[in-house]
C-alpha cells in the first residue's frame, strides 16, 4: 500500500510518500516540501496570523493534490508545536479542515518524542541496547530514553531552533550578550529534566535526528546526504564546541555557504548548535550517531503496526 505522511512543522510542511509492505521497511517513493515557517508567522499574542492560516491552508491543499497525483491510499496528516501551542489552534484546524478536507492530528510533545524514538529504535535495532534519542525541531527539543520500542522516559522542551532564534537572537550576526543569554536559558531548561534521565543507567547508544543535527554533522565533516542513508554519520561535542563561536560570528548569508546548510535554515543554525551542545554536555555525551529516520517515519511505522494487528 502507498502511504503518505503530511507533517505540518514549525519550519516546513513536508509530504513523504512511501510504499509499505508487510514485514519490510517503508520505501520512500516521493517527497514534497514547502518552506512555510509557521513559527515566524505569529502575531503579538503568539497566535498564527491570518496570513499564516491562509498560507497553511493553501499549502495543505497543494500537498493533498500531490498525494492524489502520487496514488496515496492512506494520508496521515499531523501537526507539531507551531500549531499545538498557538492560542488559536482550534480556529486554524477548523479552517484547514473546511478548506482542504484534512483533519490534522495535533501531536503532543511527548508523542513526538515517543514516535521519533520508535523510528530510531527500528533503524538501529536491538543491538543498540539502552538508547538515548535527541531531536531538535523548529519549535521543540525532544528527548527519549529506553531499551524497548516504547521509551522509559520521553520529554519535549520549548527549545526549537526556529523558536529560539526569533525570541533570543535578533541580530545578524547576533550580539555576544544575546548569545550568552540564550546559552544560559538553553542549559537551564535542559538541566531541569536531566535528572529524570540520569537516574537510569548510562545509555549504550546515543542518536540524534532532525535537519539541525544533520547540518551540524555535515559542517563538522560528516558525509554528504547524496552518499545515501547507510553511511555512518556522527557529531561530536568537541566539534560543536569549535563551531558554536564560529557560527555566532557569522551572518546568516555566510552560514548558508557552509556545506549542507540551506539558506532557509542558516539563520537558526546557531540556536540549534547551542541546544545540541548543551544537550551533549549536560547528558555527558561525547558524540552522537545521526539517524536518517525521525518523526515522519515513526508515524508511518506506528500506522503499519496498527494495520498488521488489525
Amino acid at each position: 500500500m502507498r502511504l503518505g505522511v503530511l507533517d505540518v512543522g514549525s519550519n516546513t510542511v513536508h509530504l513523504l510518500v512511501v510504499d509499505a509492505h508487510s514485514g519490510a521497511r517503508p520505501l520512500p517513493a516521493y517527497s514534497h516540501k514547502a518552506e512555510l515557517r509557521l513559527a515566524e508567522l505569529l502575531d503579538a499574542d503568539g497566535a498564527i496570523s491570518t496570513e499564516g492560516v491562509d498560507r497553511l491552508a493553501a499549502t495543505v491543499a497543494e500537498a493533498v493534490q500531490v498525494s492524489e497525483d502520487q496514488g496515496v491510499e492512506d494520508l496521515l496528516p499531523f501537526a507539531t508545536s507551531a500549531v499545538r501551542e498557538a492560542p488559536n489552534a482550534e480556529h486554524v484546524l477548523t479552517r484547514v479542515a473546511d478548506e482542504t478536507g484534512v483533519k490534522l492530528d495535533v501531536l503532543s510533545g511527548e508523542d513526538e518524542a515517543r514516535l521519533t524514538f520508535l523510528a530510531a529504535r527500528r533503524w538501529f535495532g536491538w543491538s543498540s541496547g539502552q538508547l538515548l534519542l535527541l531531536d531538535i525541531g523548529g519549535g521543540s527539543l525532544e528527548i527519549a530514553y529506553g531499551q524497548d520500542e516504547e521509551p522509559d522516559a520521553a520529554v519535549s522542551l520549548p527549545l526549537g531552533a526556529g523558536r529560539l532564534t526569533g525570541a533570543w537572537l535578533p541580530g545578524d550576526p547576533p550580539g555576544p550578550d544575546d548569545v550568552r543569554a540564550l546559552r544560559r536559558h538553553v542549559r537551564a531548561e535542559i538541566a531541569r529534566v536531566a535528572g529524570e534521565f540520569n537516574r537510569f543507567n548510562p545509555p549504550d547508544h546515543v542518536v540524534a535526528t532532525s535537519k539541525t543535527f544533520r547540518q551540524l554533522a555535515r559542517i563538522g565533516g560528516a558525509a554528504r546526504s547524496a552518499e545515501g542513508p547507510y553511511v555512518k554519520r556522527q557529531l561530536s561535542r568537541s566539534s560543536l564546541e569549535e563551531w558554536v563561536p564560529r557560527l555566532a560570528a557569522m551572518p546568516a548569508a555566510e552560514r548558508a555557504e557552509l556545506p549542507g546548510v540551506s539558506e532557509g535554515r542558516a539563520r537558526q543554525l546557531l540556536a540549534g548548535a547551542l541546544v545540541a551542545e548543551g544537550a551533549l554536555d549536560l547528558f555527558r555525551v561525547r558524540e552522537v550517531d545521526i539517524c536518517p529516520w525521525a518523526l515522519r517515519e515513526g508515524v508511518i511505522l506506528r500506522r503499519l503496526d496498527h494495520l498488521r494487528r488489525a
